[in-house]
Parts: structure tokens; C-alpha cells; sequence
């Protein structure tokens, strides 16, 4: 019984590392349009500052996983990374009608958000 208590306790602390980094993503999304609007931003200043949303958000949320997990918090880190990833994916596929980054760029971001969350973990 108290595994499975433990069991439960790190799933919802990575469901609660989930919604934290999508509101560090909302929240830095939303910086960045409005600094677009005011400041008539390049496209590249945009990509990187999205890329960097998603690297910043899964760090943390892999150190709030990390904080609740007391054994491989690296593999915690990581899993919220790609969790992350894929609702991130699904999400744009939904919306865009069809996928939004050509392959090697999801990729990319696929290893970014994994190995960010990973290292928050870690670093935890």
C-alpha cells in the first residue's frame, strides 16, 4: 500500500510539474507578444524566445518533480520532458491542421525539452 501511495505521490507531482511549466510558457509567450507589439521584434528574436520558453519551463518544472521524487529524479525530469513535448505537439497539430515544425526542427525541440527537464531533475 504505501508504495503505491509513493506511486501516486510522483505522478501527481509530475502532473504538477506539467501545469507549473505550461504556465511559465503561457507567461513568457505572453512577454514576448507584447514586446513584439511594442518593439515590432524579428522573427529569429521570436523562434528563440520560444525555444528558450520551452527549455526555461521543463527545467523548472523537472526541479519541482525532482523536489518530491527521492529516487531518479533524472528519469522524472526527463519523462516531464517529453510529456511536455507531446501535449506541446499534439496541441499545434490540433490547430495547425497539420504539424508545424518540419522534422528535424521537432526533433530539436524533442531534445531540448527532454534533457532540460532532465537536468532540472537532477539538479533538484
Amino acid at each position: 500500500m504505501d508504495k503505491s501511495l509513493r506511486s501516486n505521490t510522483k505522478f501527481i507531482s509530475l502532473f504538477k510539474g506539467l501545469i507549473f511549466s505550461y504556465i511559465v510558457t503561457a507567461v513568457i509567450i505572453l512577454l514576448l507578444s507584447f514586446l513584439s507589439l511594442k518593439l515590432e521584434l524579428p522573427n529569429i528574436v521570436l523562434s528563440g524566445g520560444i525555444v528558450l520558453s520551452y527549455i526555461l519551463s521543463t527545467f523548472l518544472g523537472g526541479l519541482i518533480v525532482g523536489k518530491v521524487v527521492d529516487v531518479k529524479k533524472y528519469l522524472w525530469g526527463f519523462l516531464l520532458g517529453v510529456f511536455y513535448f507531446m501535449i506541446i505537439m499534439i496541441i499545434s497539430i490540433a490547430i495547425n491542421k497539420a504539424t508545424g515544425l518540419p522534422l528535424a526542427n521537432m526533433f530539436v525541440v524533442f531534445v531540448l525539452c527532454s534533457l532540460s527537464g532532465m537536468i532540472g531533475g537532477m539538479v533538484s
